[in-house]
């Protein structure tokens, strides 16, 4: 493991420790916790979060969460999605596995099993399986986006080593302070890429390049001191170029001064302000 890869459990772990200090499990959700949907115990779990008292089917949010590839699970998430439930949705919220014990395509193949759980369980658990939303940041967003990319792309998915489900279609991606140009990456993202197979990997996971005109509309969001702030720039030529529908806000300011992932902060009302905007550009395009 580098030195890197390293500092960004021990510092990120810290961090999202003390953000989430304090915060408890909302009353008027419903939770089904730890639930296998792959082989391995440890890593392939979600978590399930529903509005208390909700009729009908669901739209459901799916989580593919970040931390460099290398940190990150479930709970770490946990507060987050389960304020996004209270408004509406259920939100399914997987660990994968983690570089560099497992580099790609492992954390693809994990969300691919995530899908496949979402589709096999949808009537038990309220599942709208018509109307499925993919949200990620940093490396989530990159791994959401993607998969996106895979779905809707099919000379990538001729070359990726992961088939999605039959049936499968992504109404809408939330990409959050995402990383989407893999140009000048290798060196950031070398304990996640296979030895050997490095430059290929990344032109897999470069996402502008796959982008077409069935690529699902998306919400970019990032703040004025995210380190990955240009990264919306990457994407909206192509967006746009294709007719894809997409909204993009950059949140903070002076007196403000929001950082990476700062939407995942359920104590900042900046935070709320955000996924409140990003939740209804979804409802614009479910209801």
């Amino acid at each position: 493991m580098s030195l890197q890869s390293w500092l960004i459990r021990k510092m990120w772990a810290k961090n999202d420790a003390r953000r989430d200090a304090g915060l408890t499990v909302p009353e008027d959700i419903v939770t089904d916790c730890d639930l296998c949907y792959g082989t391995d115990r440890k890593w392939h779990l979600l978590d399930i979060y529903r509005p208390e008292n909700a009729a009908g089917k669901l739209p459901v949010l799916v989580n593919f969460h970040g931390g460099g590839w290398v940190y990150g699970t479930k709970e770490t998430y946990r507060y987050y999605c389960m304020e996004l439930a209270r408004q509406g949705f259920a939100v399914v919220n997987p660990s994968y596995r983690l570089a560099p014990e497992n580099r790609f395509p492992a954390p693809f193949e994990d969300i691919n099993s995530v899908f496949e759980y979402v589709l096999r369980h949808a009537e038990e658990y309220g599942f709208d399986t018509e109307r499925i939303i993919g949200i990620g940041d940093s490396a989530g967003g990159t791994g959401i986006g993607t998969y996106a990319c895979l779905l809707t792309n099919p000379a990538l998915a001729e070359r990726f080593p992961v088939t999605p489900p039959n049936g499968l279609h992504l109404r809408a991606l939330g990409l959050n302070c995402g990383l989407y140009s893999m140009e000048n990456k290798r060196k950031a993202l070398r304990d996640f890429l296979p030895k050997g197979r490095e430059e290929e990997t990344l032109q897999l996971l470069h996402i502008p390049a796959h982008i077409t005109e069935d690529f699902p509309p998306c919400f970019l969001m990032t703040a004025v001191q995210d380190f990955l702030r240009d990264q919306p720039g990457e994407m909206i030529p192509l967006l746009e170029k294709h007719g894809i529908r997409y909204e993009y806000r950059l949140y903070g300011d002076e007196q403000h001064p929001l950082g990476h992932v700062f939407h995942c902060n359920m104590k900042d009302q900046n935070a709320h302000a955000a996924n409140a905007e990003e939740l209804q550009f979804f409802r614009t395009l479910l209801y």
